[in-house]
């Protein structure tokens, strides 16, 4: 099979699919990795967060443990996105807030309000806080009543990556709206949905590498009873409030 055009962005199902509780079904891994070499999403009944680095997929779970996931093809994804990520632009920048990756990048990528763009960040970081979701107790029980169970964790002092996308307003719903970022330590031990972060002034900067996407191809589940009957309303103050 040809790889995937560098920095299309492919996703499987939308986000109010996972508000509504939908989680049972999804696509192996396996197959998401053919359309791409980074991402992140959750796993079969939303246990954990997933990371994907340079192919290589782990799964972050609320206990604080991380799982490499070395049998693709027996794993599966509800909800993912993933680009093969080739960065169009590179630059080393210190960060005293979240906040300050929203400025930079609007200040790398002034034309692009209305494009995705895929994200990956390299360093060392003075403080990350994280969250990672427990998944489901009863079937059908949806992300915001998951999330209000969400373990949080602040790691300082900490190596790692945080690979993410910033999404345009109008995909709310199909996905999250701003920047969706999800972390993993270099040692391979840390990890989870970025709620915040700052790195050093010092003897700080992270390496920032950062792509526009103009293409975005999406599949929707299919033979999937809860897809098919779910409401799929857009609630963009659940979503946003789910996804920090």
């Amino acid at each position: 099979m040809a790889q995937p055009a560098p920095n299309e962005i492919f996703q499987f199902s939308i986000v109010s699919a996972l508000v509504d509780g939908v989680a049972s079904h999804g696509i192996p891994i396996s197959a998401l990795l053919t359309h791409g070499d980074h991402g992140l999403g959750t796993f079969r009944n939303m246990v954990g967060e997933m990371i994907i680095l340079d192919s290589s997929v782990y799964q972050m779970k609320s206990d604080g443990t991380i799982v490499p996931i070395t049998s693709p093809s027996e794993v599966i994804t509800p909800f993912s996105v993933v680009t093969r990520f080739e960065p169009t632009q590179r630059i080393k920048a210190a960060f005293s807030c979240k906040a300050d990756i929203v400025k930079l990048l609007n200040e790398m990528f002034p034309s692009a309000k209305n494009h995705f763009l895929s994200i990956r960040m390299d360093g060392k970081f003075k403080k990350i806080y994280v969250r990672t979701a427990g998944g489901q107790e009863c079937p059908g029980e949806g992300m915001i009543a998951i999330t209000s169970r969400q373990r949080t964790y602040k790691f300082e002092d900490v190596r790692g990556t945080i690979f993410g996308f910033r999404c345009p307003g109008y995909v709310m719903g199909i996905n999250v709206a701003g920047e969706h970022m999800h972390f993993i330590s270099d040692d391979r031990l840390k990890g989870g949905h970025v709620l915040g972060f700052d790195s050093f002034e010092t003897d700080g900067e992270v390496d920032v590498s950062v792509a526009m996407c103009s293409k975005f191809h999406m599949e929707l589940p299919t033979d999937d009873e809860e897809f098919n009957h779910a409401a799929l309303e857009r609630d963009s103050e659940a979503i946003a409030a789910a996804e920090g």
